[in-house]
Formats: C-alpha cells, sequence, structure tokens
C-alpha cells in the first residue's frame, strides 16, 4: 500500500484509486492521471520519482491496455477473487481410508526411515500419563494399586473406559475448547468488567464433552443453537460461545465500530477454530497466501452480522421451584420500593429524553452521557434495544434490567439536577438488599437475530467506517459451496462446517487431539493448515483418523480411545541417542514425547497430592488467594479480587476466575493464553519465574503442608511415610538412592528446626509435633519442585 493509498496489485482497488481519487479513466488514456503522471504532462512530477523511467514503448503499452477499456486479469465487480482452484494437500477432499490402525501407519515410516519404536512404558508411568491425558489429574494410590494388581489382558483398556466415563474428562477437555474459544470471565480493555454469567458456558461445554455430544452436533448448537426449530435453552446458552469477545465499555466509544470489531473476531474465529485458516488475514485486503479473497472473508462476517447480544435466563438444577415460589412475593415488594421512592414518572422523563438524544448524534446534549450508559446498560449491551422497545412490549426481565439501571445511574444521567442522589443511592441499596434475599434464576449470554436484517458490505482497507459493495454470506470457493437450497443463515453455515464434503474440520479437529497427546499435531502449525503452515508428518494417518472421526458419528471419545490403545501412544518417553540425530523433534513418533504439565494441571495435581483438591464439577468461577498486588494492576483500582471461601479456594483451577488485565499469576507463568484471540495450541516455556512460583507460591505451601500432615498423623516408619508421599506426588515408589537422600535431608530439616521451634510453628501452626510436621513439609516441598511432578512422561 502506497502512502497515497493507490493500489495497483488488485482490480478493484486500482479502479477506485487513491486518496485523490481515481488514476485512470477506461476507454480514454488521455483524461486518466496515470498517464500525465508518467509523462510529466502539464509539469508534473514523473512518475516514479527516482530510478529509471518508463520507456516511450512501455507508456503506449498502458496507453493501449486503457484505451481498451483497462480489463484487468480479475474482473472488479468480483471483489478481487482469487482463482478458487489451488493444489495445496488440505483443500482436497480426504483420502479414501483403508483397513488399519494408528501403529500400521506409524511402523511403516519408522521402518521406512530405518528406525525401531520404544517399548512400552513401565505400567506406573503409563497410567500416570493415561490419567493426566484423560482428565488432568494423576491416579490415586488406590487406583495404582489397582492397576499395578489386575493381571487381566484387558485391564489398560478398562482403566481407558473408567476414565473416558469420568465426569473429569470433561473438565480436562473442555479447557482445550475454552482456550479455542478465548474464554474469560470478564470483558477485557480498560474497564475489563466481571462477566458474571460467563460459566454458564463453560458449563455446557463440559457437559457436553462428557455426554460424548456428536462433534457436529457440538459444532451446530454452539454456531447456531437458536435457530434450531424450538431451540431449548440449553442450545441457546450454547451460542454463548460467541459471547467470548472482549468488549470495551469506556466512555464515548464508537459502539458500532466495537460491534463491528465482535463480528470481525467471530468470523476469524470460527475461520481458525473450524477451518484452520487464517480469515483474519483478509480483513483488510485478499489473504497474501492462501485463496482467500477480502470479499470472501466479508461474506463469512455476514453470517454473523445481523447477530445480536441477548441475555436470557438459564436455570440449572433446583432453582426454578424457590423462584416460582417466591417471586410474587419479591415483585410485589420490589413494586411497593419503586412506588414509595416515585420512580416511574422519572423513569419515564429519562427515557424521552435519552431517546431524543439519540436522534441527534452529531449534537451535544445534557444527555448524552446518558444515551453513553443506555448502550452498555447490561453485559449483552442491549440496553438500547430495551429502551426503544415500547414499555407495554418489554418483558418482565427487560423492565427489572431498565429500572435497576436507571436507579444506578440517574444522578448521572441528569447532571444531578431534579432529584436529590442521596434517595436513589438509598433506593439502589434496599433494592440490592431485596434482591439478595430471594432466589434468583441463572442467566447466560447468548446471541439471536435481529428482526430487521442489516445489509453486510465489504470494508475497504478493513475500515468500518468505508463500506464498499454490498455482500451476501457465502463460503470461500476454494472449498465445496453451500448445498443447494440451502439458505444462507448461521445454521447453514454449521452444517456445513462439518459436511463429509468439508475437507477441513475433521483434519483440524484430528490435528488438534493428537497434537495434546504428543506434544505437536500431524500439522505443526495447528492454526493454520493453509500454504504457509507446515504440511503434515503423516498424511495418510491424519486423513485416516478424520475419515473414521465421521465414521464414528463424530465421537471425540472414540478418537480419544482409539489414540490411547496404541502401542504408538503407550511406548517409553525415554530419549534414545540414535534419535537426537535422526528425529530430534520426534516428528516420526519413535517415543512418547515429555509434555510439560499445563498451568491448570499443575496446580490441581499438587492440591490433589495433599488431598485438599475440591473436585466438584461445575459452577461460578471461584477467586482463590492471590498477592494483592495482582488486583491492583488493573486501571483505576477497577478490579476487585475477594478471596473464595472455604473448599472454593480448593476448586480446580478450570473454575478460576480469568480477569484478562490481570489473570491469577500461576496461569499466566505457566503459559495459559491471555483470552483475546483464539489459541489453537499453548506454549509450553520453561523460566526461572515458574520454579519461584513452585517453591513459593502459598498454593503448593499448603499442598505440601497437608500431605506432611496426613504423613504424620498416623505413627509409621520413614520408608512407608516416604512411600506414600511418592505415590501420592508422583504416582511411583522410590528407588534405594533416593530414599537415602531424603532420609538425610529429613533429619537435616529435623535439626534445623529444633533449634528453631518459632520457624517450625510457622510452618505448621497448630501440629501435635511442629518439628516434624514442618520437617516433611519442606521434603514434601522438595517432591513438589520435581521435573518428574511438573512433567507428563
Amino acid at each position: 500500500m502506497a502512502t497515497s493509498g493507490l493500489r495497483l496489485d488488485d482490480g478493484e482497488a486500482a479502479l477506485r484509486g487513491g486518496y485523490s481519487g481515481p488514476v485512470f479513466k477506461p476507454g480514454d488514456s488521455g483524461a486518466s492521471a496515470l498517464v500525465g503522471r508518467l509523462v510529466g504532462a502539464g509539469g508534473l512530477m514523473v512518475m516514479p520519482p527516482a530510478g529509471p523511467k518508463l520507456t516511450a514503448e512501455e507508456i503506449g503499452v498502458i496507453r493501449a491496455w486503457i484505451d481498451r477499456g483497462a480489463k484487468w486479469p480479475r474482473s472488479a465487480e468480483t471483489a478481487s477473487t482469487p482463482n478458487p482452484r489451488s493444489d495445496h494437500w488440505a483443500f482436497q477432499p480426504l483420502r479414501a481410508s483403508r483397513d488399519g490402525s494408528i501403529d500400521d501407519f506409524i511402523r511403516a515410516r519408522l521402518t521406512k526411515e530405518g528406525i525401531a519404536p520404544s517399548p512400552e512404558a513401565p505400567r506406573s508411568v503409563l497410567l500416570r500419563r493415561l490419567s493426566l491425558d484423560l482428565t488432568g489429574l494423576p491416579p490415586t494410590p488406590e487406583e495404582l494399586r489397582a492397576f499395578l494388581s489386575d493381571e487381566r489382558p484387558d485391564a489398560y483398556e478398562r482403566h481407558v473406559d473408567r476414565l473416558l466415563a469420568s465426569p473429569h474428562y470433561g473438565e480436562k477437555w473442555a479447557r482445550q475448547w475454552l482456550d479455542l474459544a478465548r474464554y474469560a470471565d470478564s470483558d477485557g480493555y480498560e474497564k475489563d468488567w466481571v462477566r458474571p454469567h460467563a460459566w454458564r458456558w463453560r458449563d455446557w461445554v463440559i457437559n457436553a464433552l462428557n455426554r460424548d455430544m456428536p462433534f457436529d452436533r457440538f459444532t451446530v448448537e454452539q454456531i447456531a443453537g437458536d435457530l434450531l426449530p424450538d431451540a431449548t435453552v440449553e442450545q441457546r446458552v450454547a451460542t454463548g460461545f460467541h459471547r467470548n469477545t472482549l468488549t470495551n465499555r469506556e466512555g464515548g466509544v464508537d459502539n458500532e465500530q466495537f460491534r463491528f470489531e465482535a463480528v470481525v473476531d467471530r468470523a476469524s474465529t470460527v475461520g481458525t477454530v473450524w477451518l484452520g485458516l487464517t480469515f483474519g488475514c483478509a480483513q483488510c485486503h485478499d489473504h497474501k497466501y492462501d485463496p482467500i479473497s477480502q470479499k470472501e472473508f466479508y461474506q463469512l462476517y455476514a453470517f454473523f452480522d445481523n447477530a445480536m447480544e441477548v441475555d436470557i435466563d438459564a436455570p440449572v438444577g433446583g432453582e426454578i421451584g424457590p423462584w416460582l415460589r417466591t417471586r410474587a412475593e419479591y415483585q410485589a415488594k420490589r413494586e411497593a420500593l419503586l412506588k414509595e421512592y416515585g420512580v416511574a414518572p422519572l423513569q419515564e422523563d429519562w427515557e424521552r429524553r435519552v431517546l431524543a438524544a439519540a436522534e441527534q448524534p452529531g449534537r451535544w446534549t445534557d444527555w448524552d452521557l446518558a444515551w453513553d450508559c443506555v448502550l452498555k446498560l447490561t453485559e449483552a449491551g442491549d440496553g438500547a434495544r430495551i429502551v426503544r422497545k415500547p414499555p407495554a412490549a418489554r418483558t418482565p426481565r427487560e423492565r427489572d434490567i431498565l429500572i435497576d439501571h436507571f436507579v444506578r445511574n440517574y444522578h448521572f444521567a441528569v447532571g444531578r439536577k431534579t432529584y436529590n442522589e442521596a434517595r436513589f443511592d438509598e433506593l439502589d441499596k434496599k433494592l440490592r438488599a431485596l434482591k439478595a434475599e430471594y432466589p434468583q434464576l441463572t442467566q447466560a449470554y447468548a446471541i439471536a437475530e435481529e428482526t430487521e436484517p442489516r445489509k453486510t458490505h465489504l470494508r475497504v482497507r478493513g475500515d468500518y467506517q468505508t463500506p464498499g459493495i454490498p455482500v451476501v454470506p457465502g463460503t470461500p470457493a476454494v472449498l465445496p459451496p453451500l448445498p443447494a437450497g440451502a439458505g444462507a443463515t448461521r445454521l447453514d453455515l454449521a452444517r456445513w462446517l462439518v459436511s463429509r464434503d468439508n475437507p477441513l474440520t475433521a483434519r483440524v479437529v484430528v490435528n488438534r487431539i493428537w497434537q495434546e497427546y504428543f506434544g505437536h499435531g500431524f500439522v505443526k502449525t495447528s492454526e493454520d493448515f493453509g500454504t504457509q503452515g507446515e504440511r503434515p508428518s503423516h498424511s495418510e494417518l491424519l486423513d485416516w483418523l478424520a475419515a473414521s472421526l465421521m465414521d464414528d458419528g463424530w465421537s471425540l471419545k472414540a478418537l480419544h480411545r482409539r489414540i490411547v490403545l496404541s502401542e504408538t501412544y503407550r511406548q517409553s518417553s525415554h530419549e534414545r541417542p540414535e534419535l537426537k540425530d535422526q528425529d530430534p523433534d520426534n516428528r516420526l513418533l519413535a517415543r512418547q514425547a515429555r509434555l510439560r504439565l499445563p498451568a491448570e494441571s499443575i496446580r490441581d495435581t499438587a492440591l490433589a497430592a495433599g488431598g485438599l483438591l475440591d473436585t466438584r464439577v461445575g459452577g461460578p468461577s471461584v477467586r482463590p488467594p492471590q498477592p494483592a498486588g495482582v488486583a491492583e494492576l488493573g486501571y483505576a483500582n477497577s478490579v476487585k479480587w475477594t478471596a473464595s471461601d472455604g473448599r472454593d479456594q480448593y476448586r480446580r483451577g478450570l473454575y478460576i476466575h480469568f480477569q484478562r488485565t490481570t489473570p491469577y499469576p500461576l496461569l499466566a507463568n505457566f503459559d495459559a493464553p491471555k483470552g483475546t484471540v483464539t489459541a489453537c495450541r499453548r506454549e509450553r516455556s520453561n523460566t526461572p519465574l515458574q520454579a519461584l512460583n513452585l517453591l513459593n507460591d502459598p498454593v503448593f505451601l499448603e499442598a505440601a503442608r497437608a500431605l506432611a500432615t496426613q504423613l504424620t498423623v498416623n505413627p509409621g516408619e520413614f520408608e512407608e511415610r516416604l512411600r506414600t508421599a511418592f505415590l501420592r506426588v508422583l504416582s511411583r515408589e522410590p528407588d534405594s538412592t533416593e530414599t537415602n537422600r531424603l532420609r538425610k535431608y529429613l533429619l537435616t530439616q529435623k535439626a534445623i528446626f529444633e533449634r528453631d521451634r518459632t520457624a517450625a510453628e510457622a510452618l505448621a501452626p497448630g501440629a501435635p509435633d511442629p518439628v516434624g510436621t514442618a520437617s516433611w513439609t519442606a521434603l514434601a516441598s522438595v517432591l513438589l519442585n520435581l521435573d518428574e511432578f511438573v512433567v507428563r512422561e
């Protein structure tokens, strides 16, 4: 793009010209500014200003081309649609599957390269690997003993099925999907307001995975659950996938700009999550490398352009009965308070004024800031829609939302002109207290279709203020078209994404799941299956697994089972000297991979070792204790972090409240994504800060102390206690060298704490034997700081 805005590599852009207008007139070279610039007509600077000038012959060719109509190789009316034909592997149909297995494909490649596979891992390692991979939690000592003593030929298979049936399976694999969906519990941007109901969609994902909802249904309900016939509440909750976009609530923002940004994000995210393509690169211009035109990006955008954000009642088990029984009494008391404080006439006047202000967007009035508040009235940002509704057409919930907002913001909206601010503050407190006394229904963030369709336009240079040609919903020409007769709704898009004709979705899904088991996918760039991404290491196996996924009714559990039952998965992860030269990155899979655990699993595993982990599934997000200074990093002290009480402090990392601007430190230190854009794979860094986290974070100290307390509360020999500690932390028994070294370490610690009993009592407060408990706490901390603890072998 030149500084003048003139672009000559694209037909439509060239016809449009630069910032000063068109540079050539098709059919009339004499009236074309381009020719004038080339010859220096009228004293103009000859272009190009530096370097050799065009020859008379070259200028003559350009004149003749303009006089013949300036036909571009690609017609401008197509908005620069590239040639849809592509030989790139990812756009080709899946190759017909053949009989075989994962091991057949892997072994055939290893044989070709002259490499032998690794032997099977020891059974204790295998169970720890399997448990961490399928549930994110280590096996208990009891589970480990049961597996090691089970001599049945199908013992391993039985444990696979047990773990797949565990409710913790859904928690483990939901985390990957939440990364893709850029899930967070707050808005992002400067204000970063809390989203108190975001967890409802997160729990929908967990439940769907635990039920083994077929992935095609999983897709349809999240993309367009609201458009299904007689959509249920749960199907509407599923559309919360689209509500994970960032929301800017700063004063004075252009709400249309950020609506546009949200729709762009939704289109880009869907393109990457399901198709494995960098669709967002075509927002401002044709994709530079892949056959995706700017017009096609906005055709995908158009599927989401008519979606509006809504909040819905989404009760969970046991809520409806108490709510129904108390609703009339609650509403009566609420109406009495509103009448006592004379809200109705003031609110009617307020609504008239803000609507009048909205009709004059270019003119400042006392109500401009009030209207800005209304636009952001709910977490959904649909306050303007509610205000514009006739009062009689509003639902009871919409009336309550509007009244609550009016009461809380009236003094700001009217510049304190006509009412006592203290009176409304008093009313606000009473309304909040009343609401807290009565059962309320859980809410969820969802989307729904606007009643009046928007007209979607391509945005020139990606600028929302510069609409170009109109576009209608559509799919890229390089991929199979929508079925004949299909409409152009989000529901049609969702069904197209998971059709058997689509060559990408099944491949992308299989690749992402495979990378969780082996550290990298067949395609290492799991976010980019385009021409700039890496080619698959085992293309036939990728296609075979993708076809198998569809043949199995899109069952994800069947795919997981197929992978973990393979001999390839069960190999030892020990490095072999000969592989360092032949396959240093383990792309050929002659061994398993040693993988550092995800952030959430590191914390969960420590709490499980100490017997502290609360394994309840689902529910609102929690806030474990964290250093006070972390929350203070939020803008203008806007982030409040009140630590959760009791068992909630020890819930799984999946349920930790994720504040986009100030995330929980342990999650950030161990590479949890920021929740701002889709994350197809997590980085695995290794930093000194992580070591300090394991050594000093209170959660690991608590886990070590809890484990030490359990070891010392019952009488026992050192060897037995150490064996129990190893089984709890590392899922194995110590060897003789480890036993001897840790015996000496424990004696050293006891001597230190005997000399400083105050330090012992500080480390083990309330313990019957503070010296013994403090010493074992120090030993347990050593185990929790081992590389082996944070690594899945």
